[in-house]
């Protein structure tokens, strides 16, 4: 699984104009799945983002967690995270795992979060989404667990 986690101000996802995901402060986090990821990879993500210390402290140092100042996630799937572009001008998306097997892996990330005790709010899987965000920093991280 392949995670691009953006520290927001705020952050929104609207499918057919409607908004279905709004946080406030907290992390966008884009979610890709491979073929050779499962359960294990996406329990070991989701105590990384509930612990990663991406907030600043008093003295301006990052040193505080998503718990630590109340924040929130917004998890929006992203096949494309997966797309190799090293040849050609057109990506190729052969490792991105099916739907079949990515939906149940971005659901249960979305579960392990919550029963980590973080606020969650998603996109719909598969859905044309527009993502909003105030990227705060900006910082943006690329975690991966394979």
């Amino acid at each position: 699984m392949r995670l691009v986690i953006q520290r927001v101000s705020s952050a929104s996802v609207t499918v057919d104009g409607t908004v279905v995901g709004r946080i406030g402060r907290g992390f966008l986090v884009l979610v890709g799945v491979t073929h050779s990821d499962g359960e294990e990879q996406a329990d070991w993500l989701a105590r990384k983002v509930a612990g990663l210390r991406l907030f600043e402290d008093e003295n301006g140092l990052m040193n505080r967690s998503l718990q630590d100042v109340d924040g929130e996630v917004l998890v929006v799937s992203q096949f494309t995270l997966y797309g190799d572009a090293r040849k050609g001008r057109r990506p190729s998306f052969s490792h991105a795992a099916r739907p079949a097997q990515a939906e149940p892996l971005v659901q249960h990330f979305v579960a392990a979060l919550r029963q980590a005790g973080v606020a969650v709010q998603t996109g719909v899987f598969g859905a044309y989404m527009q993502v909003q965000l105030i990227n705060d920093g900006p910082v943006t991280l690329i975690v991966e667990r394979g």
